[in-house]
This record gives structure tokens, sequence and C-alpha cells, in this order.
């Protein structure tokens, strides 16, 4: 109780803690990746039933961007299913920055590792978030990942840093780390050149034909402890409950916003996985007396000894 009490105290130095903020994420590029992540649907290492897609036409994005802008969303994350992108297709995704970029949302994209190069071309176009997690500990990585080193994840996070643009960082909880492995993440990142400016914290949504498929349930409580811990370590960053809120109930999502938490992803659909209904999240708002915020707005600044 103290520590999401404590955890509480820093978001008010910061953030108006009756806003929310909304992000939609779309699909851009479906299954086929040749990493092994044990919790993906979208591996090609893994036997789901998931159909792969080619990468979806710059102009149909757009128009996805319009519908969730109309929704109340104030930023854009558009996600590929690749290990890294190739040179053919930059073109398609620069244009799709573009594009939703001169609607006036956020712009954030997840295409796996980048070379300093992809993230320059990028943050040229006006990408403002790209999305790169972590997923646990150091001690852990390996127990989920094989394909790529928890190395390579911070290297592309250095060329997205060095690059220009804002990071989007965080891990799935859920996996059979212990309690430690999670304190290890969160410190990770609070030790990275700059703290993300957007922390997603997971909850593992268990997906049959997956090595995680039978991985046991975090506890709620853990949950909200971590993510209490993500706002005391990260005052300034954008908390974002993310995978896994349709088996949260609404007292547990009240209870992460009084930890610290401050976005969420609406839509149907996040990636391949069910996510709750707009109108769900409008009716918890209401009852929180929460609103959705236009904008990411700093309250003040917490020094080292407030925060």
């Amino acid at each position: 109780m103290d520590l999401v009490f404590r955890a509480q105290a820093v978001h008010r130095m910061v953030f108006d803690p009756n806003k929310v903020q909304f992000s939609r994420l779309l699909n851009i590029k479906t299954g086929g990746c040749p990493e092994d992540c044990g919790y993906c649907s979208q591996s090609a290492h893994h036997d789901v039933g998931l159909q792969a897609s080619r990468l979806m036409d710059p102009a149909r994005v757009i128009e996805e961007a319009k519908v969730a802008a109309a929704a109340g969303a104030t930023r854009y994350c558009m996600g590929a299913a690749w290990r890294s992108p190739k040179g053919r297709d930059m073109g398609p995704v620069i244009e799709m920055v573009k594009g939703v970029k001169a609607l006036g949302m956020e712009t954030c994209m997840t295409l796996g590792m980048l070379t300093p190069d992809q993230a320059k071309q990028l943050a040229a176009a006006g990408l403002d978030y790209y999305n790169h997690n972590i997923d646990t500990s150091e001690r852990y990585y390996d127990s989920v990942v094989q394909t790529r080193t928890f190395g390579d994840r911070l290297e592309t996070l250095r060329h997205v840093h060095d690059a220009g643009m804002k990071v989007c960082c965080g891990g799935i909880l859920g996996m059979g780390e212990q309690p430690s492995d999670r304190a290890e993440m969160l410190r990770t990142l609070a030790n990275l050149p700059e703290h993300p400016e957007s922390v997603p914290i997971n909850m593992l949504i268990p997906i049959m034909g997956t090595p995680l498929a039978q991985a046991e349930p975090i506890d709620s409580i853990s949950f909200v402890r971590t993510v209490a811990l993500a706002r005391i370590l990260m005052p300034m960053s954008d908390v974002r409950l993310s995978a896994g809120r349709t088996a949260m109930t609404d007292e547990m999502q009240a209870l992460c916003f009084l930890a610290g938490a401050n976005s969420i992803f609406i839509g149907d659909t996040l990636l391949t996985a069910t996510n709750p209904s707009e109108d769900k999240d409008h009716q918890l708002l209401q009852r929180l007396g929460m609103e959705r915020t236009e904008s990411r707005t700093i309250v003040t600044v917490p020094t080292l000894e407030s925060a």
C-alpha cells in the first residue's frame, strides 16, 4: 500500500491523475516473423494457425488512422512482424508515417531491429516514437527468446535515441519470470541514457501453439506493484496498460491507474489479440471520474529529492 501511495504521489507531481492517453495499434504486416519469441503468435516457429500477410497498402493504413482519430486516439502505432525491415520496406513505411502525421496524430512504429541509417530515415520522416520492448530482465531473456540477444535490443534502442526519436520500451509480465526479473527490467529502462517516453506494461496473453501457452498467470497485485515501480523509477514517462486488459477486472485496472498508469490502447484488437471495446473503456473511465487527454501534458518536473 505504501508503494502504490508513493507511486500516486509521484504521478500527481507530473501528470493530471484523472487523464488517460489513448493510443491505437494496427498490425500493418501479420505473421511469418523469423524470431522465436516464446509469447508471440506471429512467429514462424510456432504453429498457431495464423496466416501470414504482406505489408498493408499505405492508403489503407491512413484510412484506418482516420477511424482511430475519430474514436479519440491521439497516437497511432503501427507494427510489422519482422526481424528487421528490408530496404524495399522503408518507402511504404515512410509514406505511412507522413500520412498519419498529416492527420495531426502522434506516430509510433515497431518494425523489429533497426540499423542507424533506418532509424535516421524514420526520424527524418517525422516518426515520433519507436517501440522496441526488452520484454524481461537480461537474466531471464534467454528463456523467452533465442534468435536475438538482449544486447541486440539495447543496440536498436541506442539507434532510435541517437536519431532523435522518442523511445517506447517496456516488457511482458507473466512469462514465468521472478519478481526480481520485473524489477531488473524496469531498472534497465530507468538506466538508459534517457528514460523511455513511453513504457508499455503487458500482461501475457497465453496463445495455444506458443511455448508460453501454459504459463501461470501473474497475480494481479504483483502486476499492480510493477506498474507502481515503473511510475516511481520513471516519473515523466507514459506508463501504458497494453496487452492483457481483457483478462483484467475493472477494479484491477483502477488500481493500475492509482499506481500511475496513464495510457491505454483502444480498439477491439491488439495485433492478433482481443482488447476491450471502446464503449467498455469509456464506461470504465466514466465510472472512475477520469477522461481521455487530448495531448501529453507534463504538469511539473519533479526533482530527484521529491521523486
